[in-house]
């Protein structure tokens, strides 16, 4: 029988809740990573940084929501900069990717052809939500 302290040094466990689920979808370099800094799970890291993260994805998908409805695009802006670093950190990385090209185009003026990626966003917003358990009312 295998006591938790025998467990392999290289296969930590799995993160426990419902953020767990979103490990099969994060970039798996990413993730290792965040296994570096708690290589025998004791602590609990990566646990905490994905409910963290979902905490973070709740939030910011009800204020990329509200600033869409409002046309507001420095809020979007905001929004997408700020979920553009924390989904990287997890390997959330086409969350990321589409973070930084709305961020981009807000930035740049580039408001007229901002509706696709908006609506990337959103739907990777809602998959990780929904992944989760903790899928949110559509983002439009």
């Amino acid at each position: 029988m295998t006591r938790p302290d025998d467990r392999v040094p290289d296969a930590p466990p799995p993160a426990a809740g419902a953020s767990a689920a979103l490990l099969p979808v994060l970039d798996a370099a990413s993730v290792q990573r965040l296994r570096e800094l708690d290589p025998d799970g004791r602590n609990g890291l990566i646990a905490r940084i994905l409910d963290t993260f979902v905490e973070s994805l709740v939030r910011h998908a009800r204020e990329f929501a509200q600033a869409r409805a409002a046309g507001d695009h420095d809020a979007l802006r905001r929004v997408a900069h700020t979920l553009k670093s924390s989904s990287a950190s997890v390997g959330a990385l086409d969350l990321s990717r589409t973070c930084a090209d709305v961020e981009r185009r807000v930035r740049e003026g580039d408001v007229a052809a901002l509706d696709a990626p908006l609506d990337l966003l959103a739907a990777h917003l809602q998959r990780l939500l929904v992944l989760a358990g903790r899928a949110a009312a559509d983002s439009r």
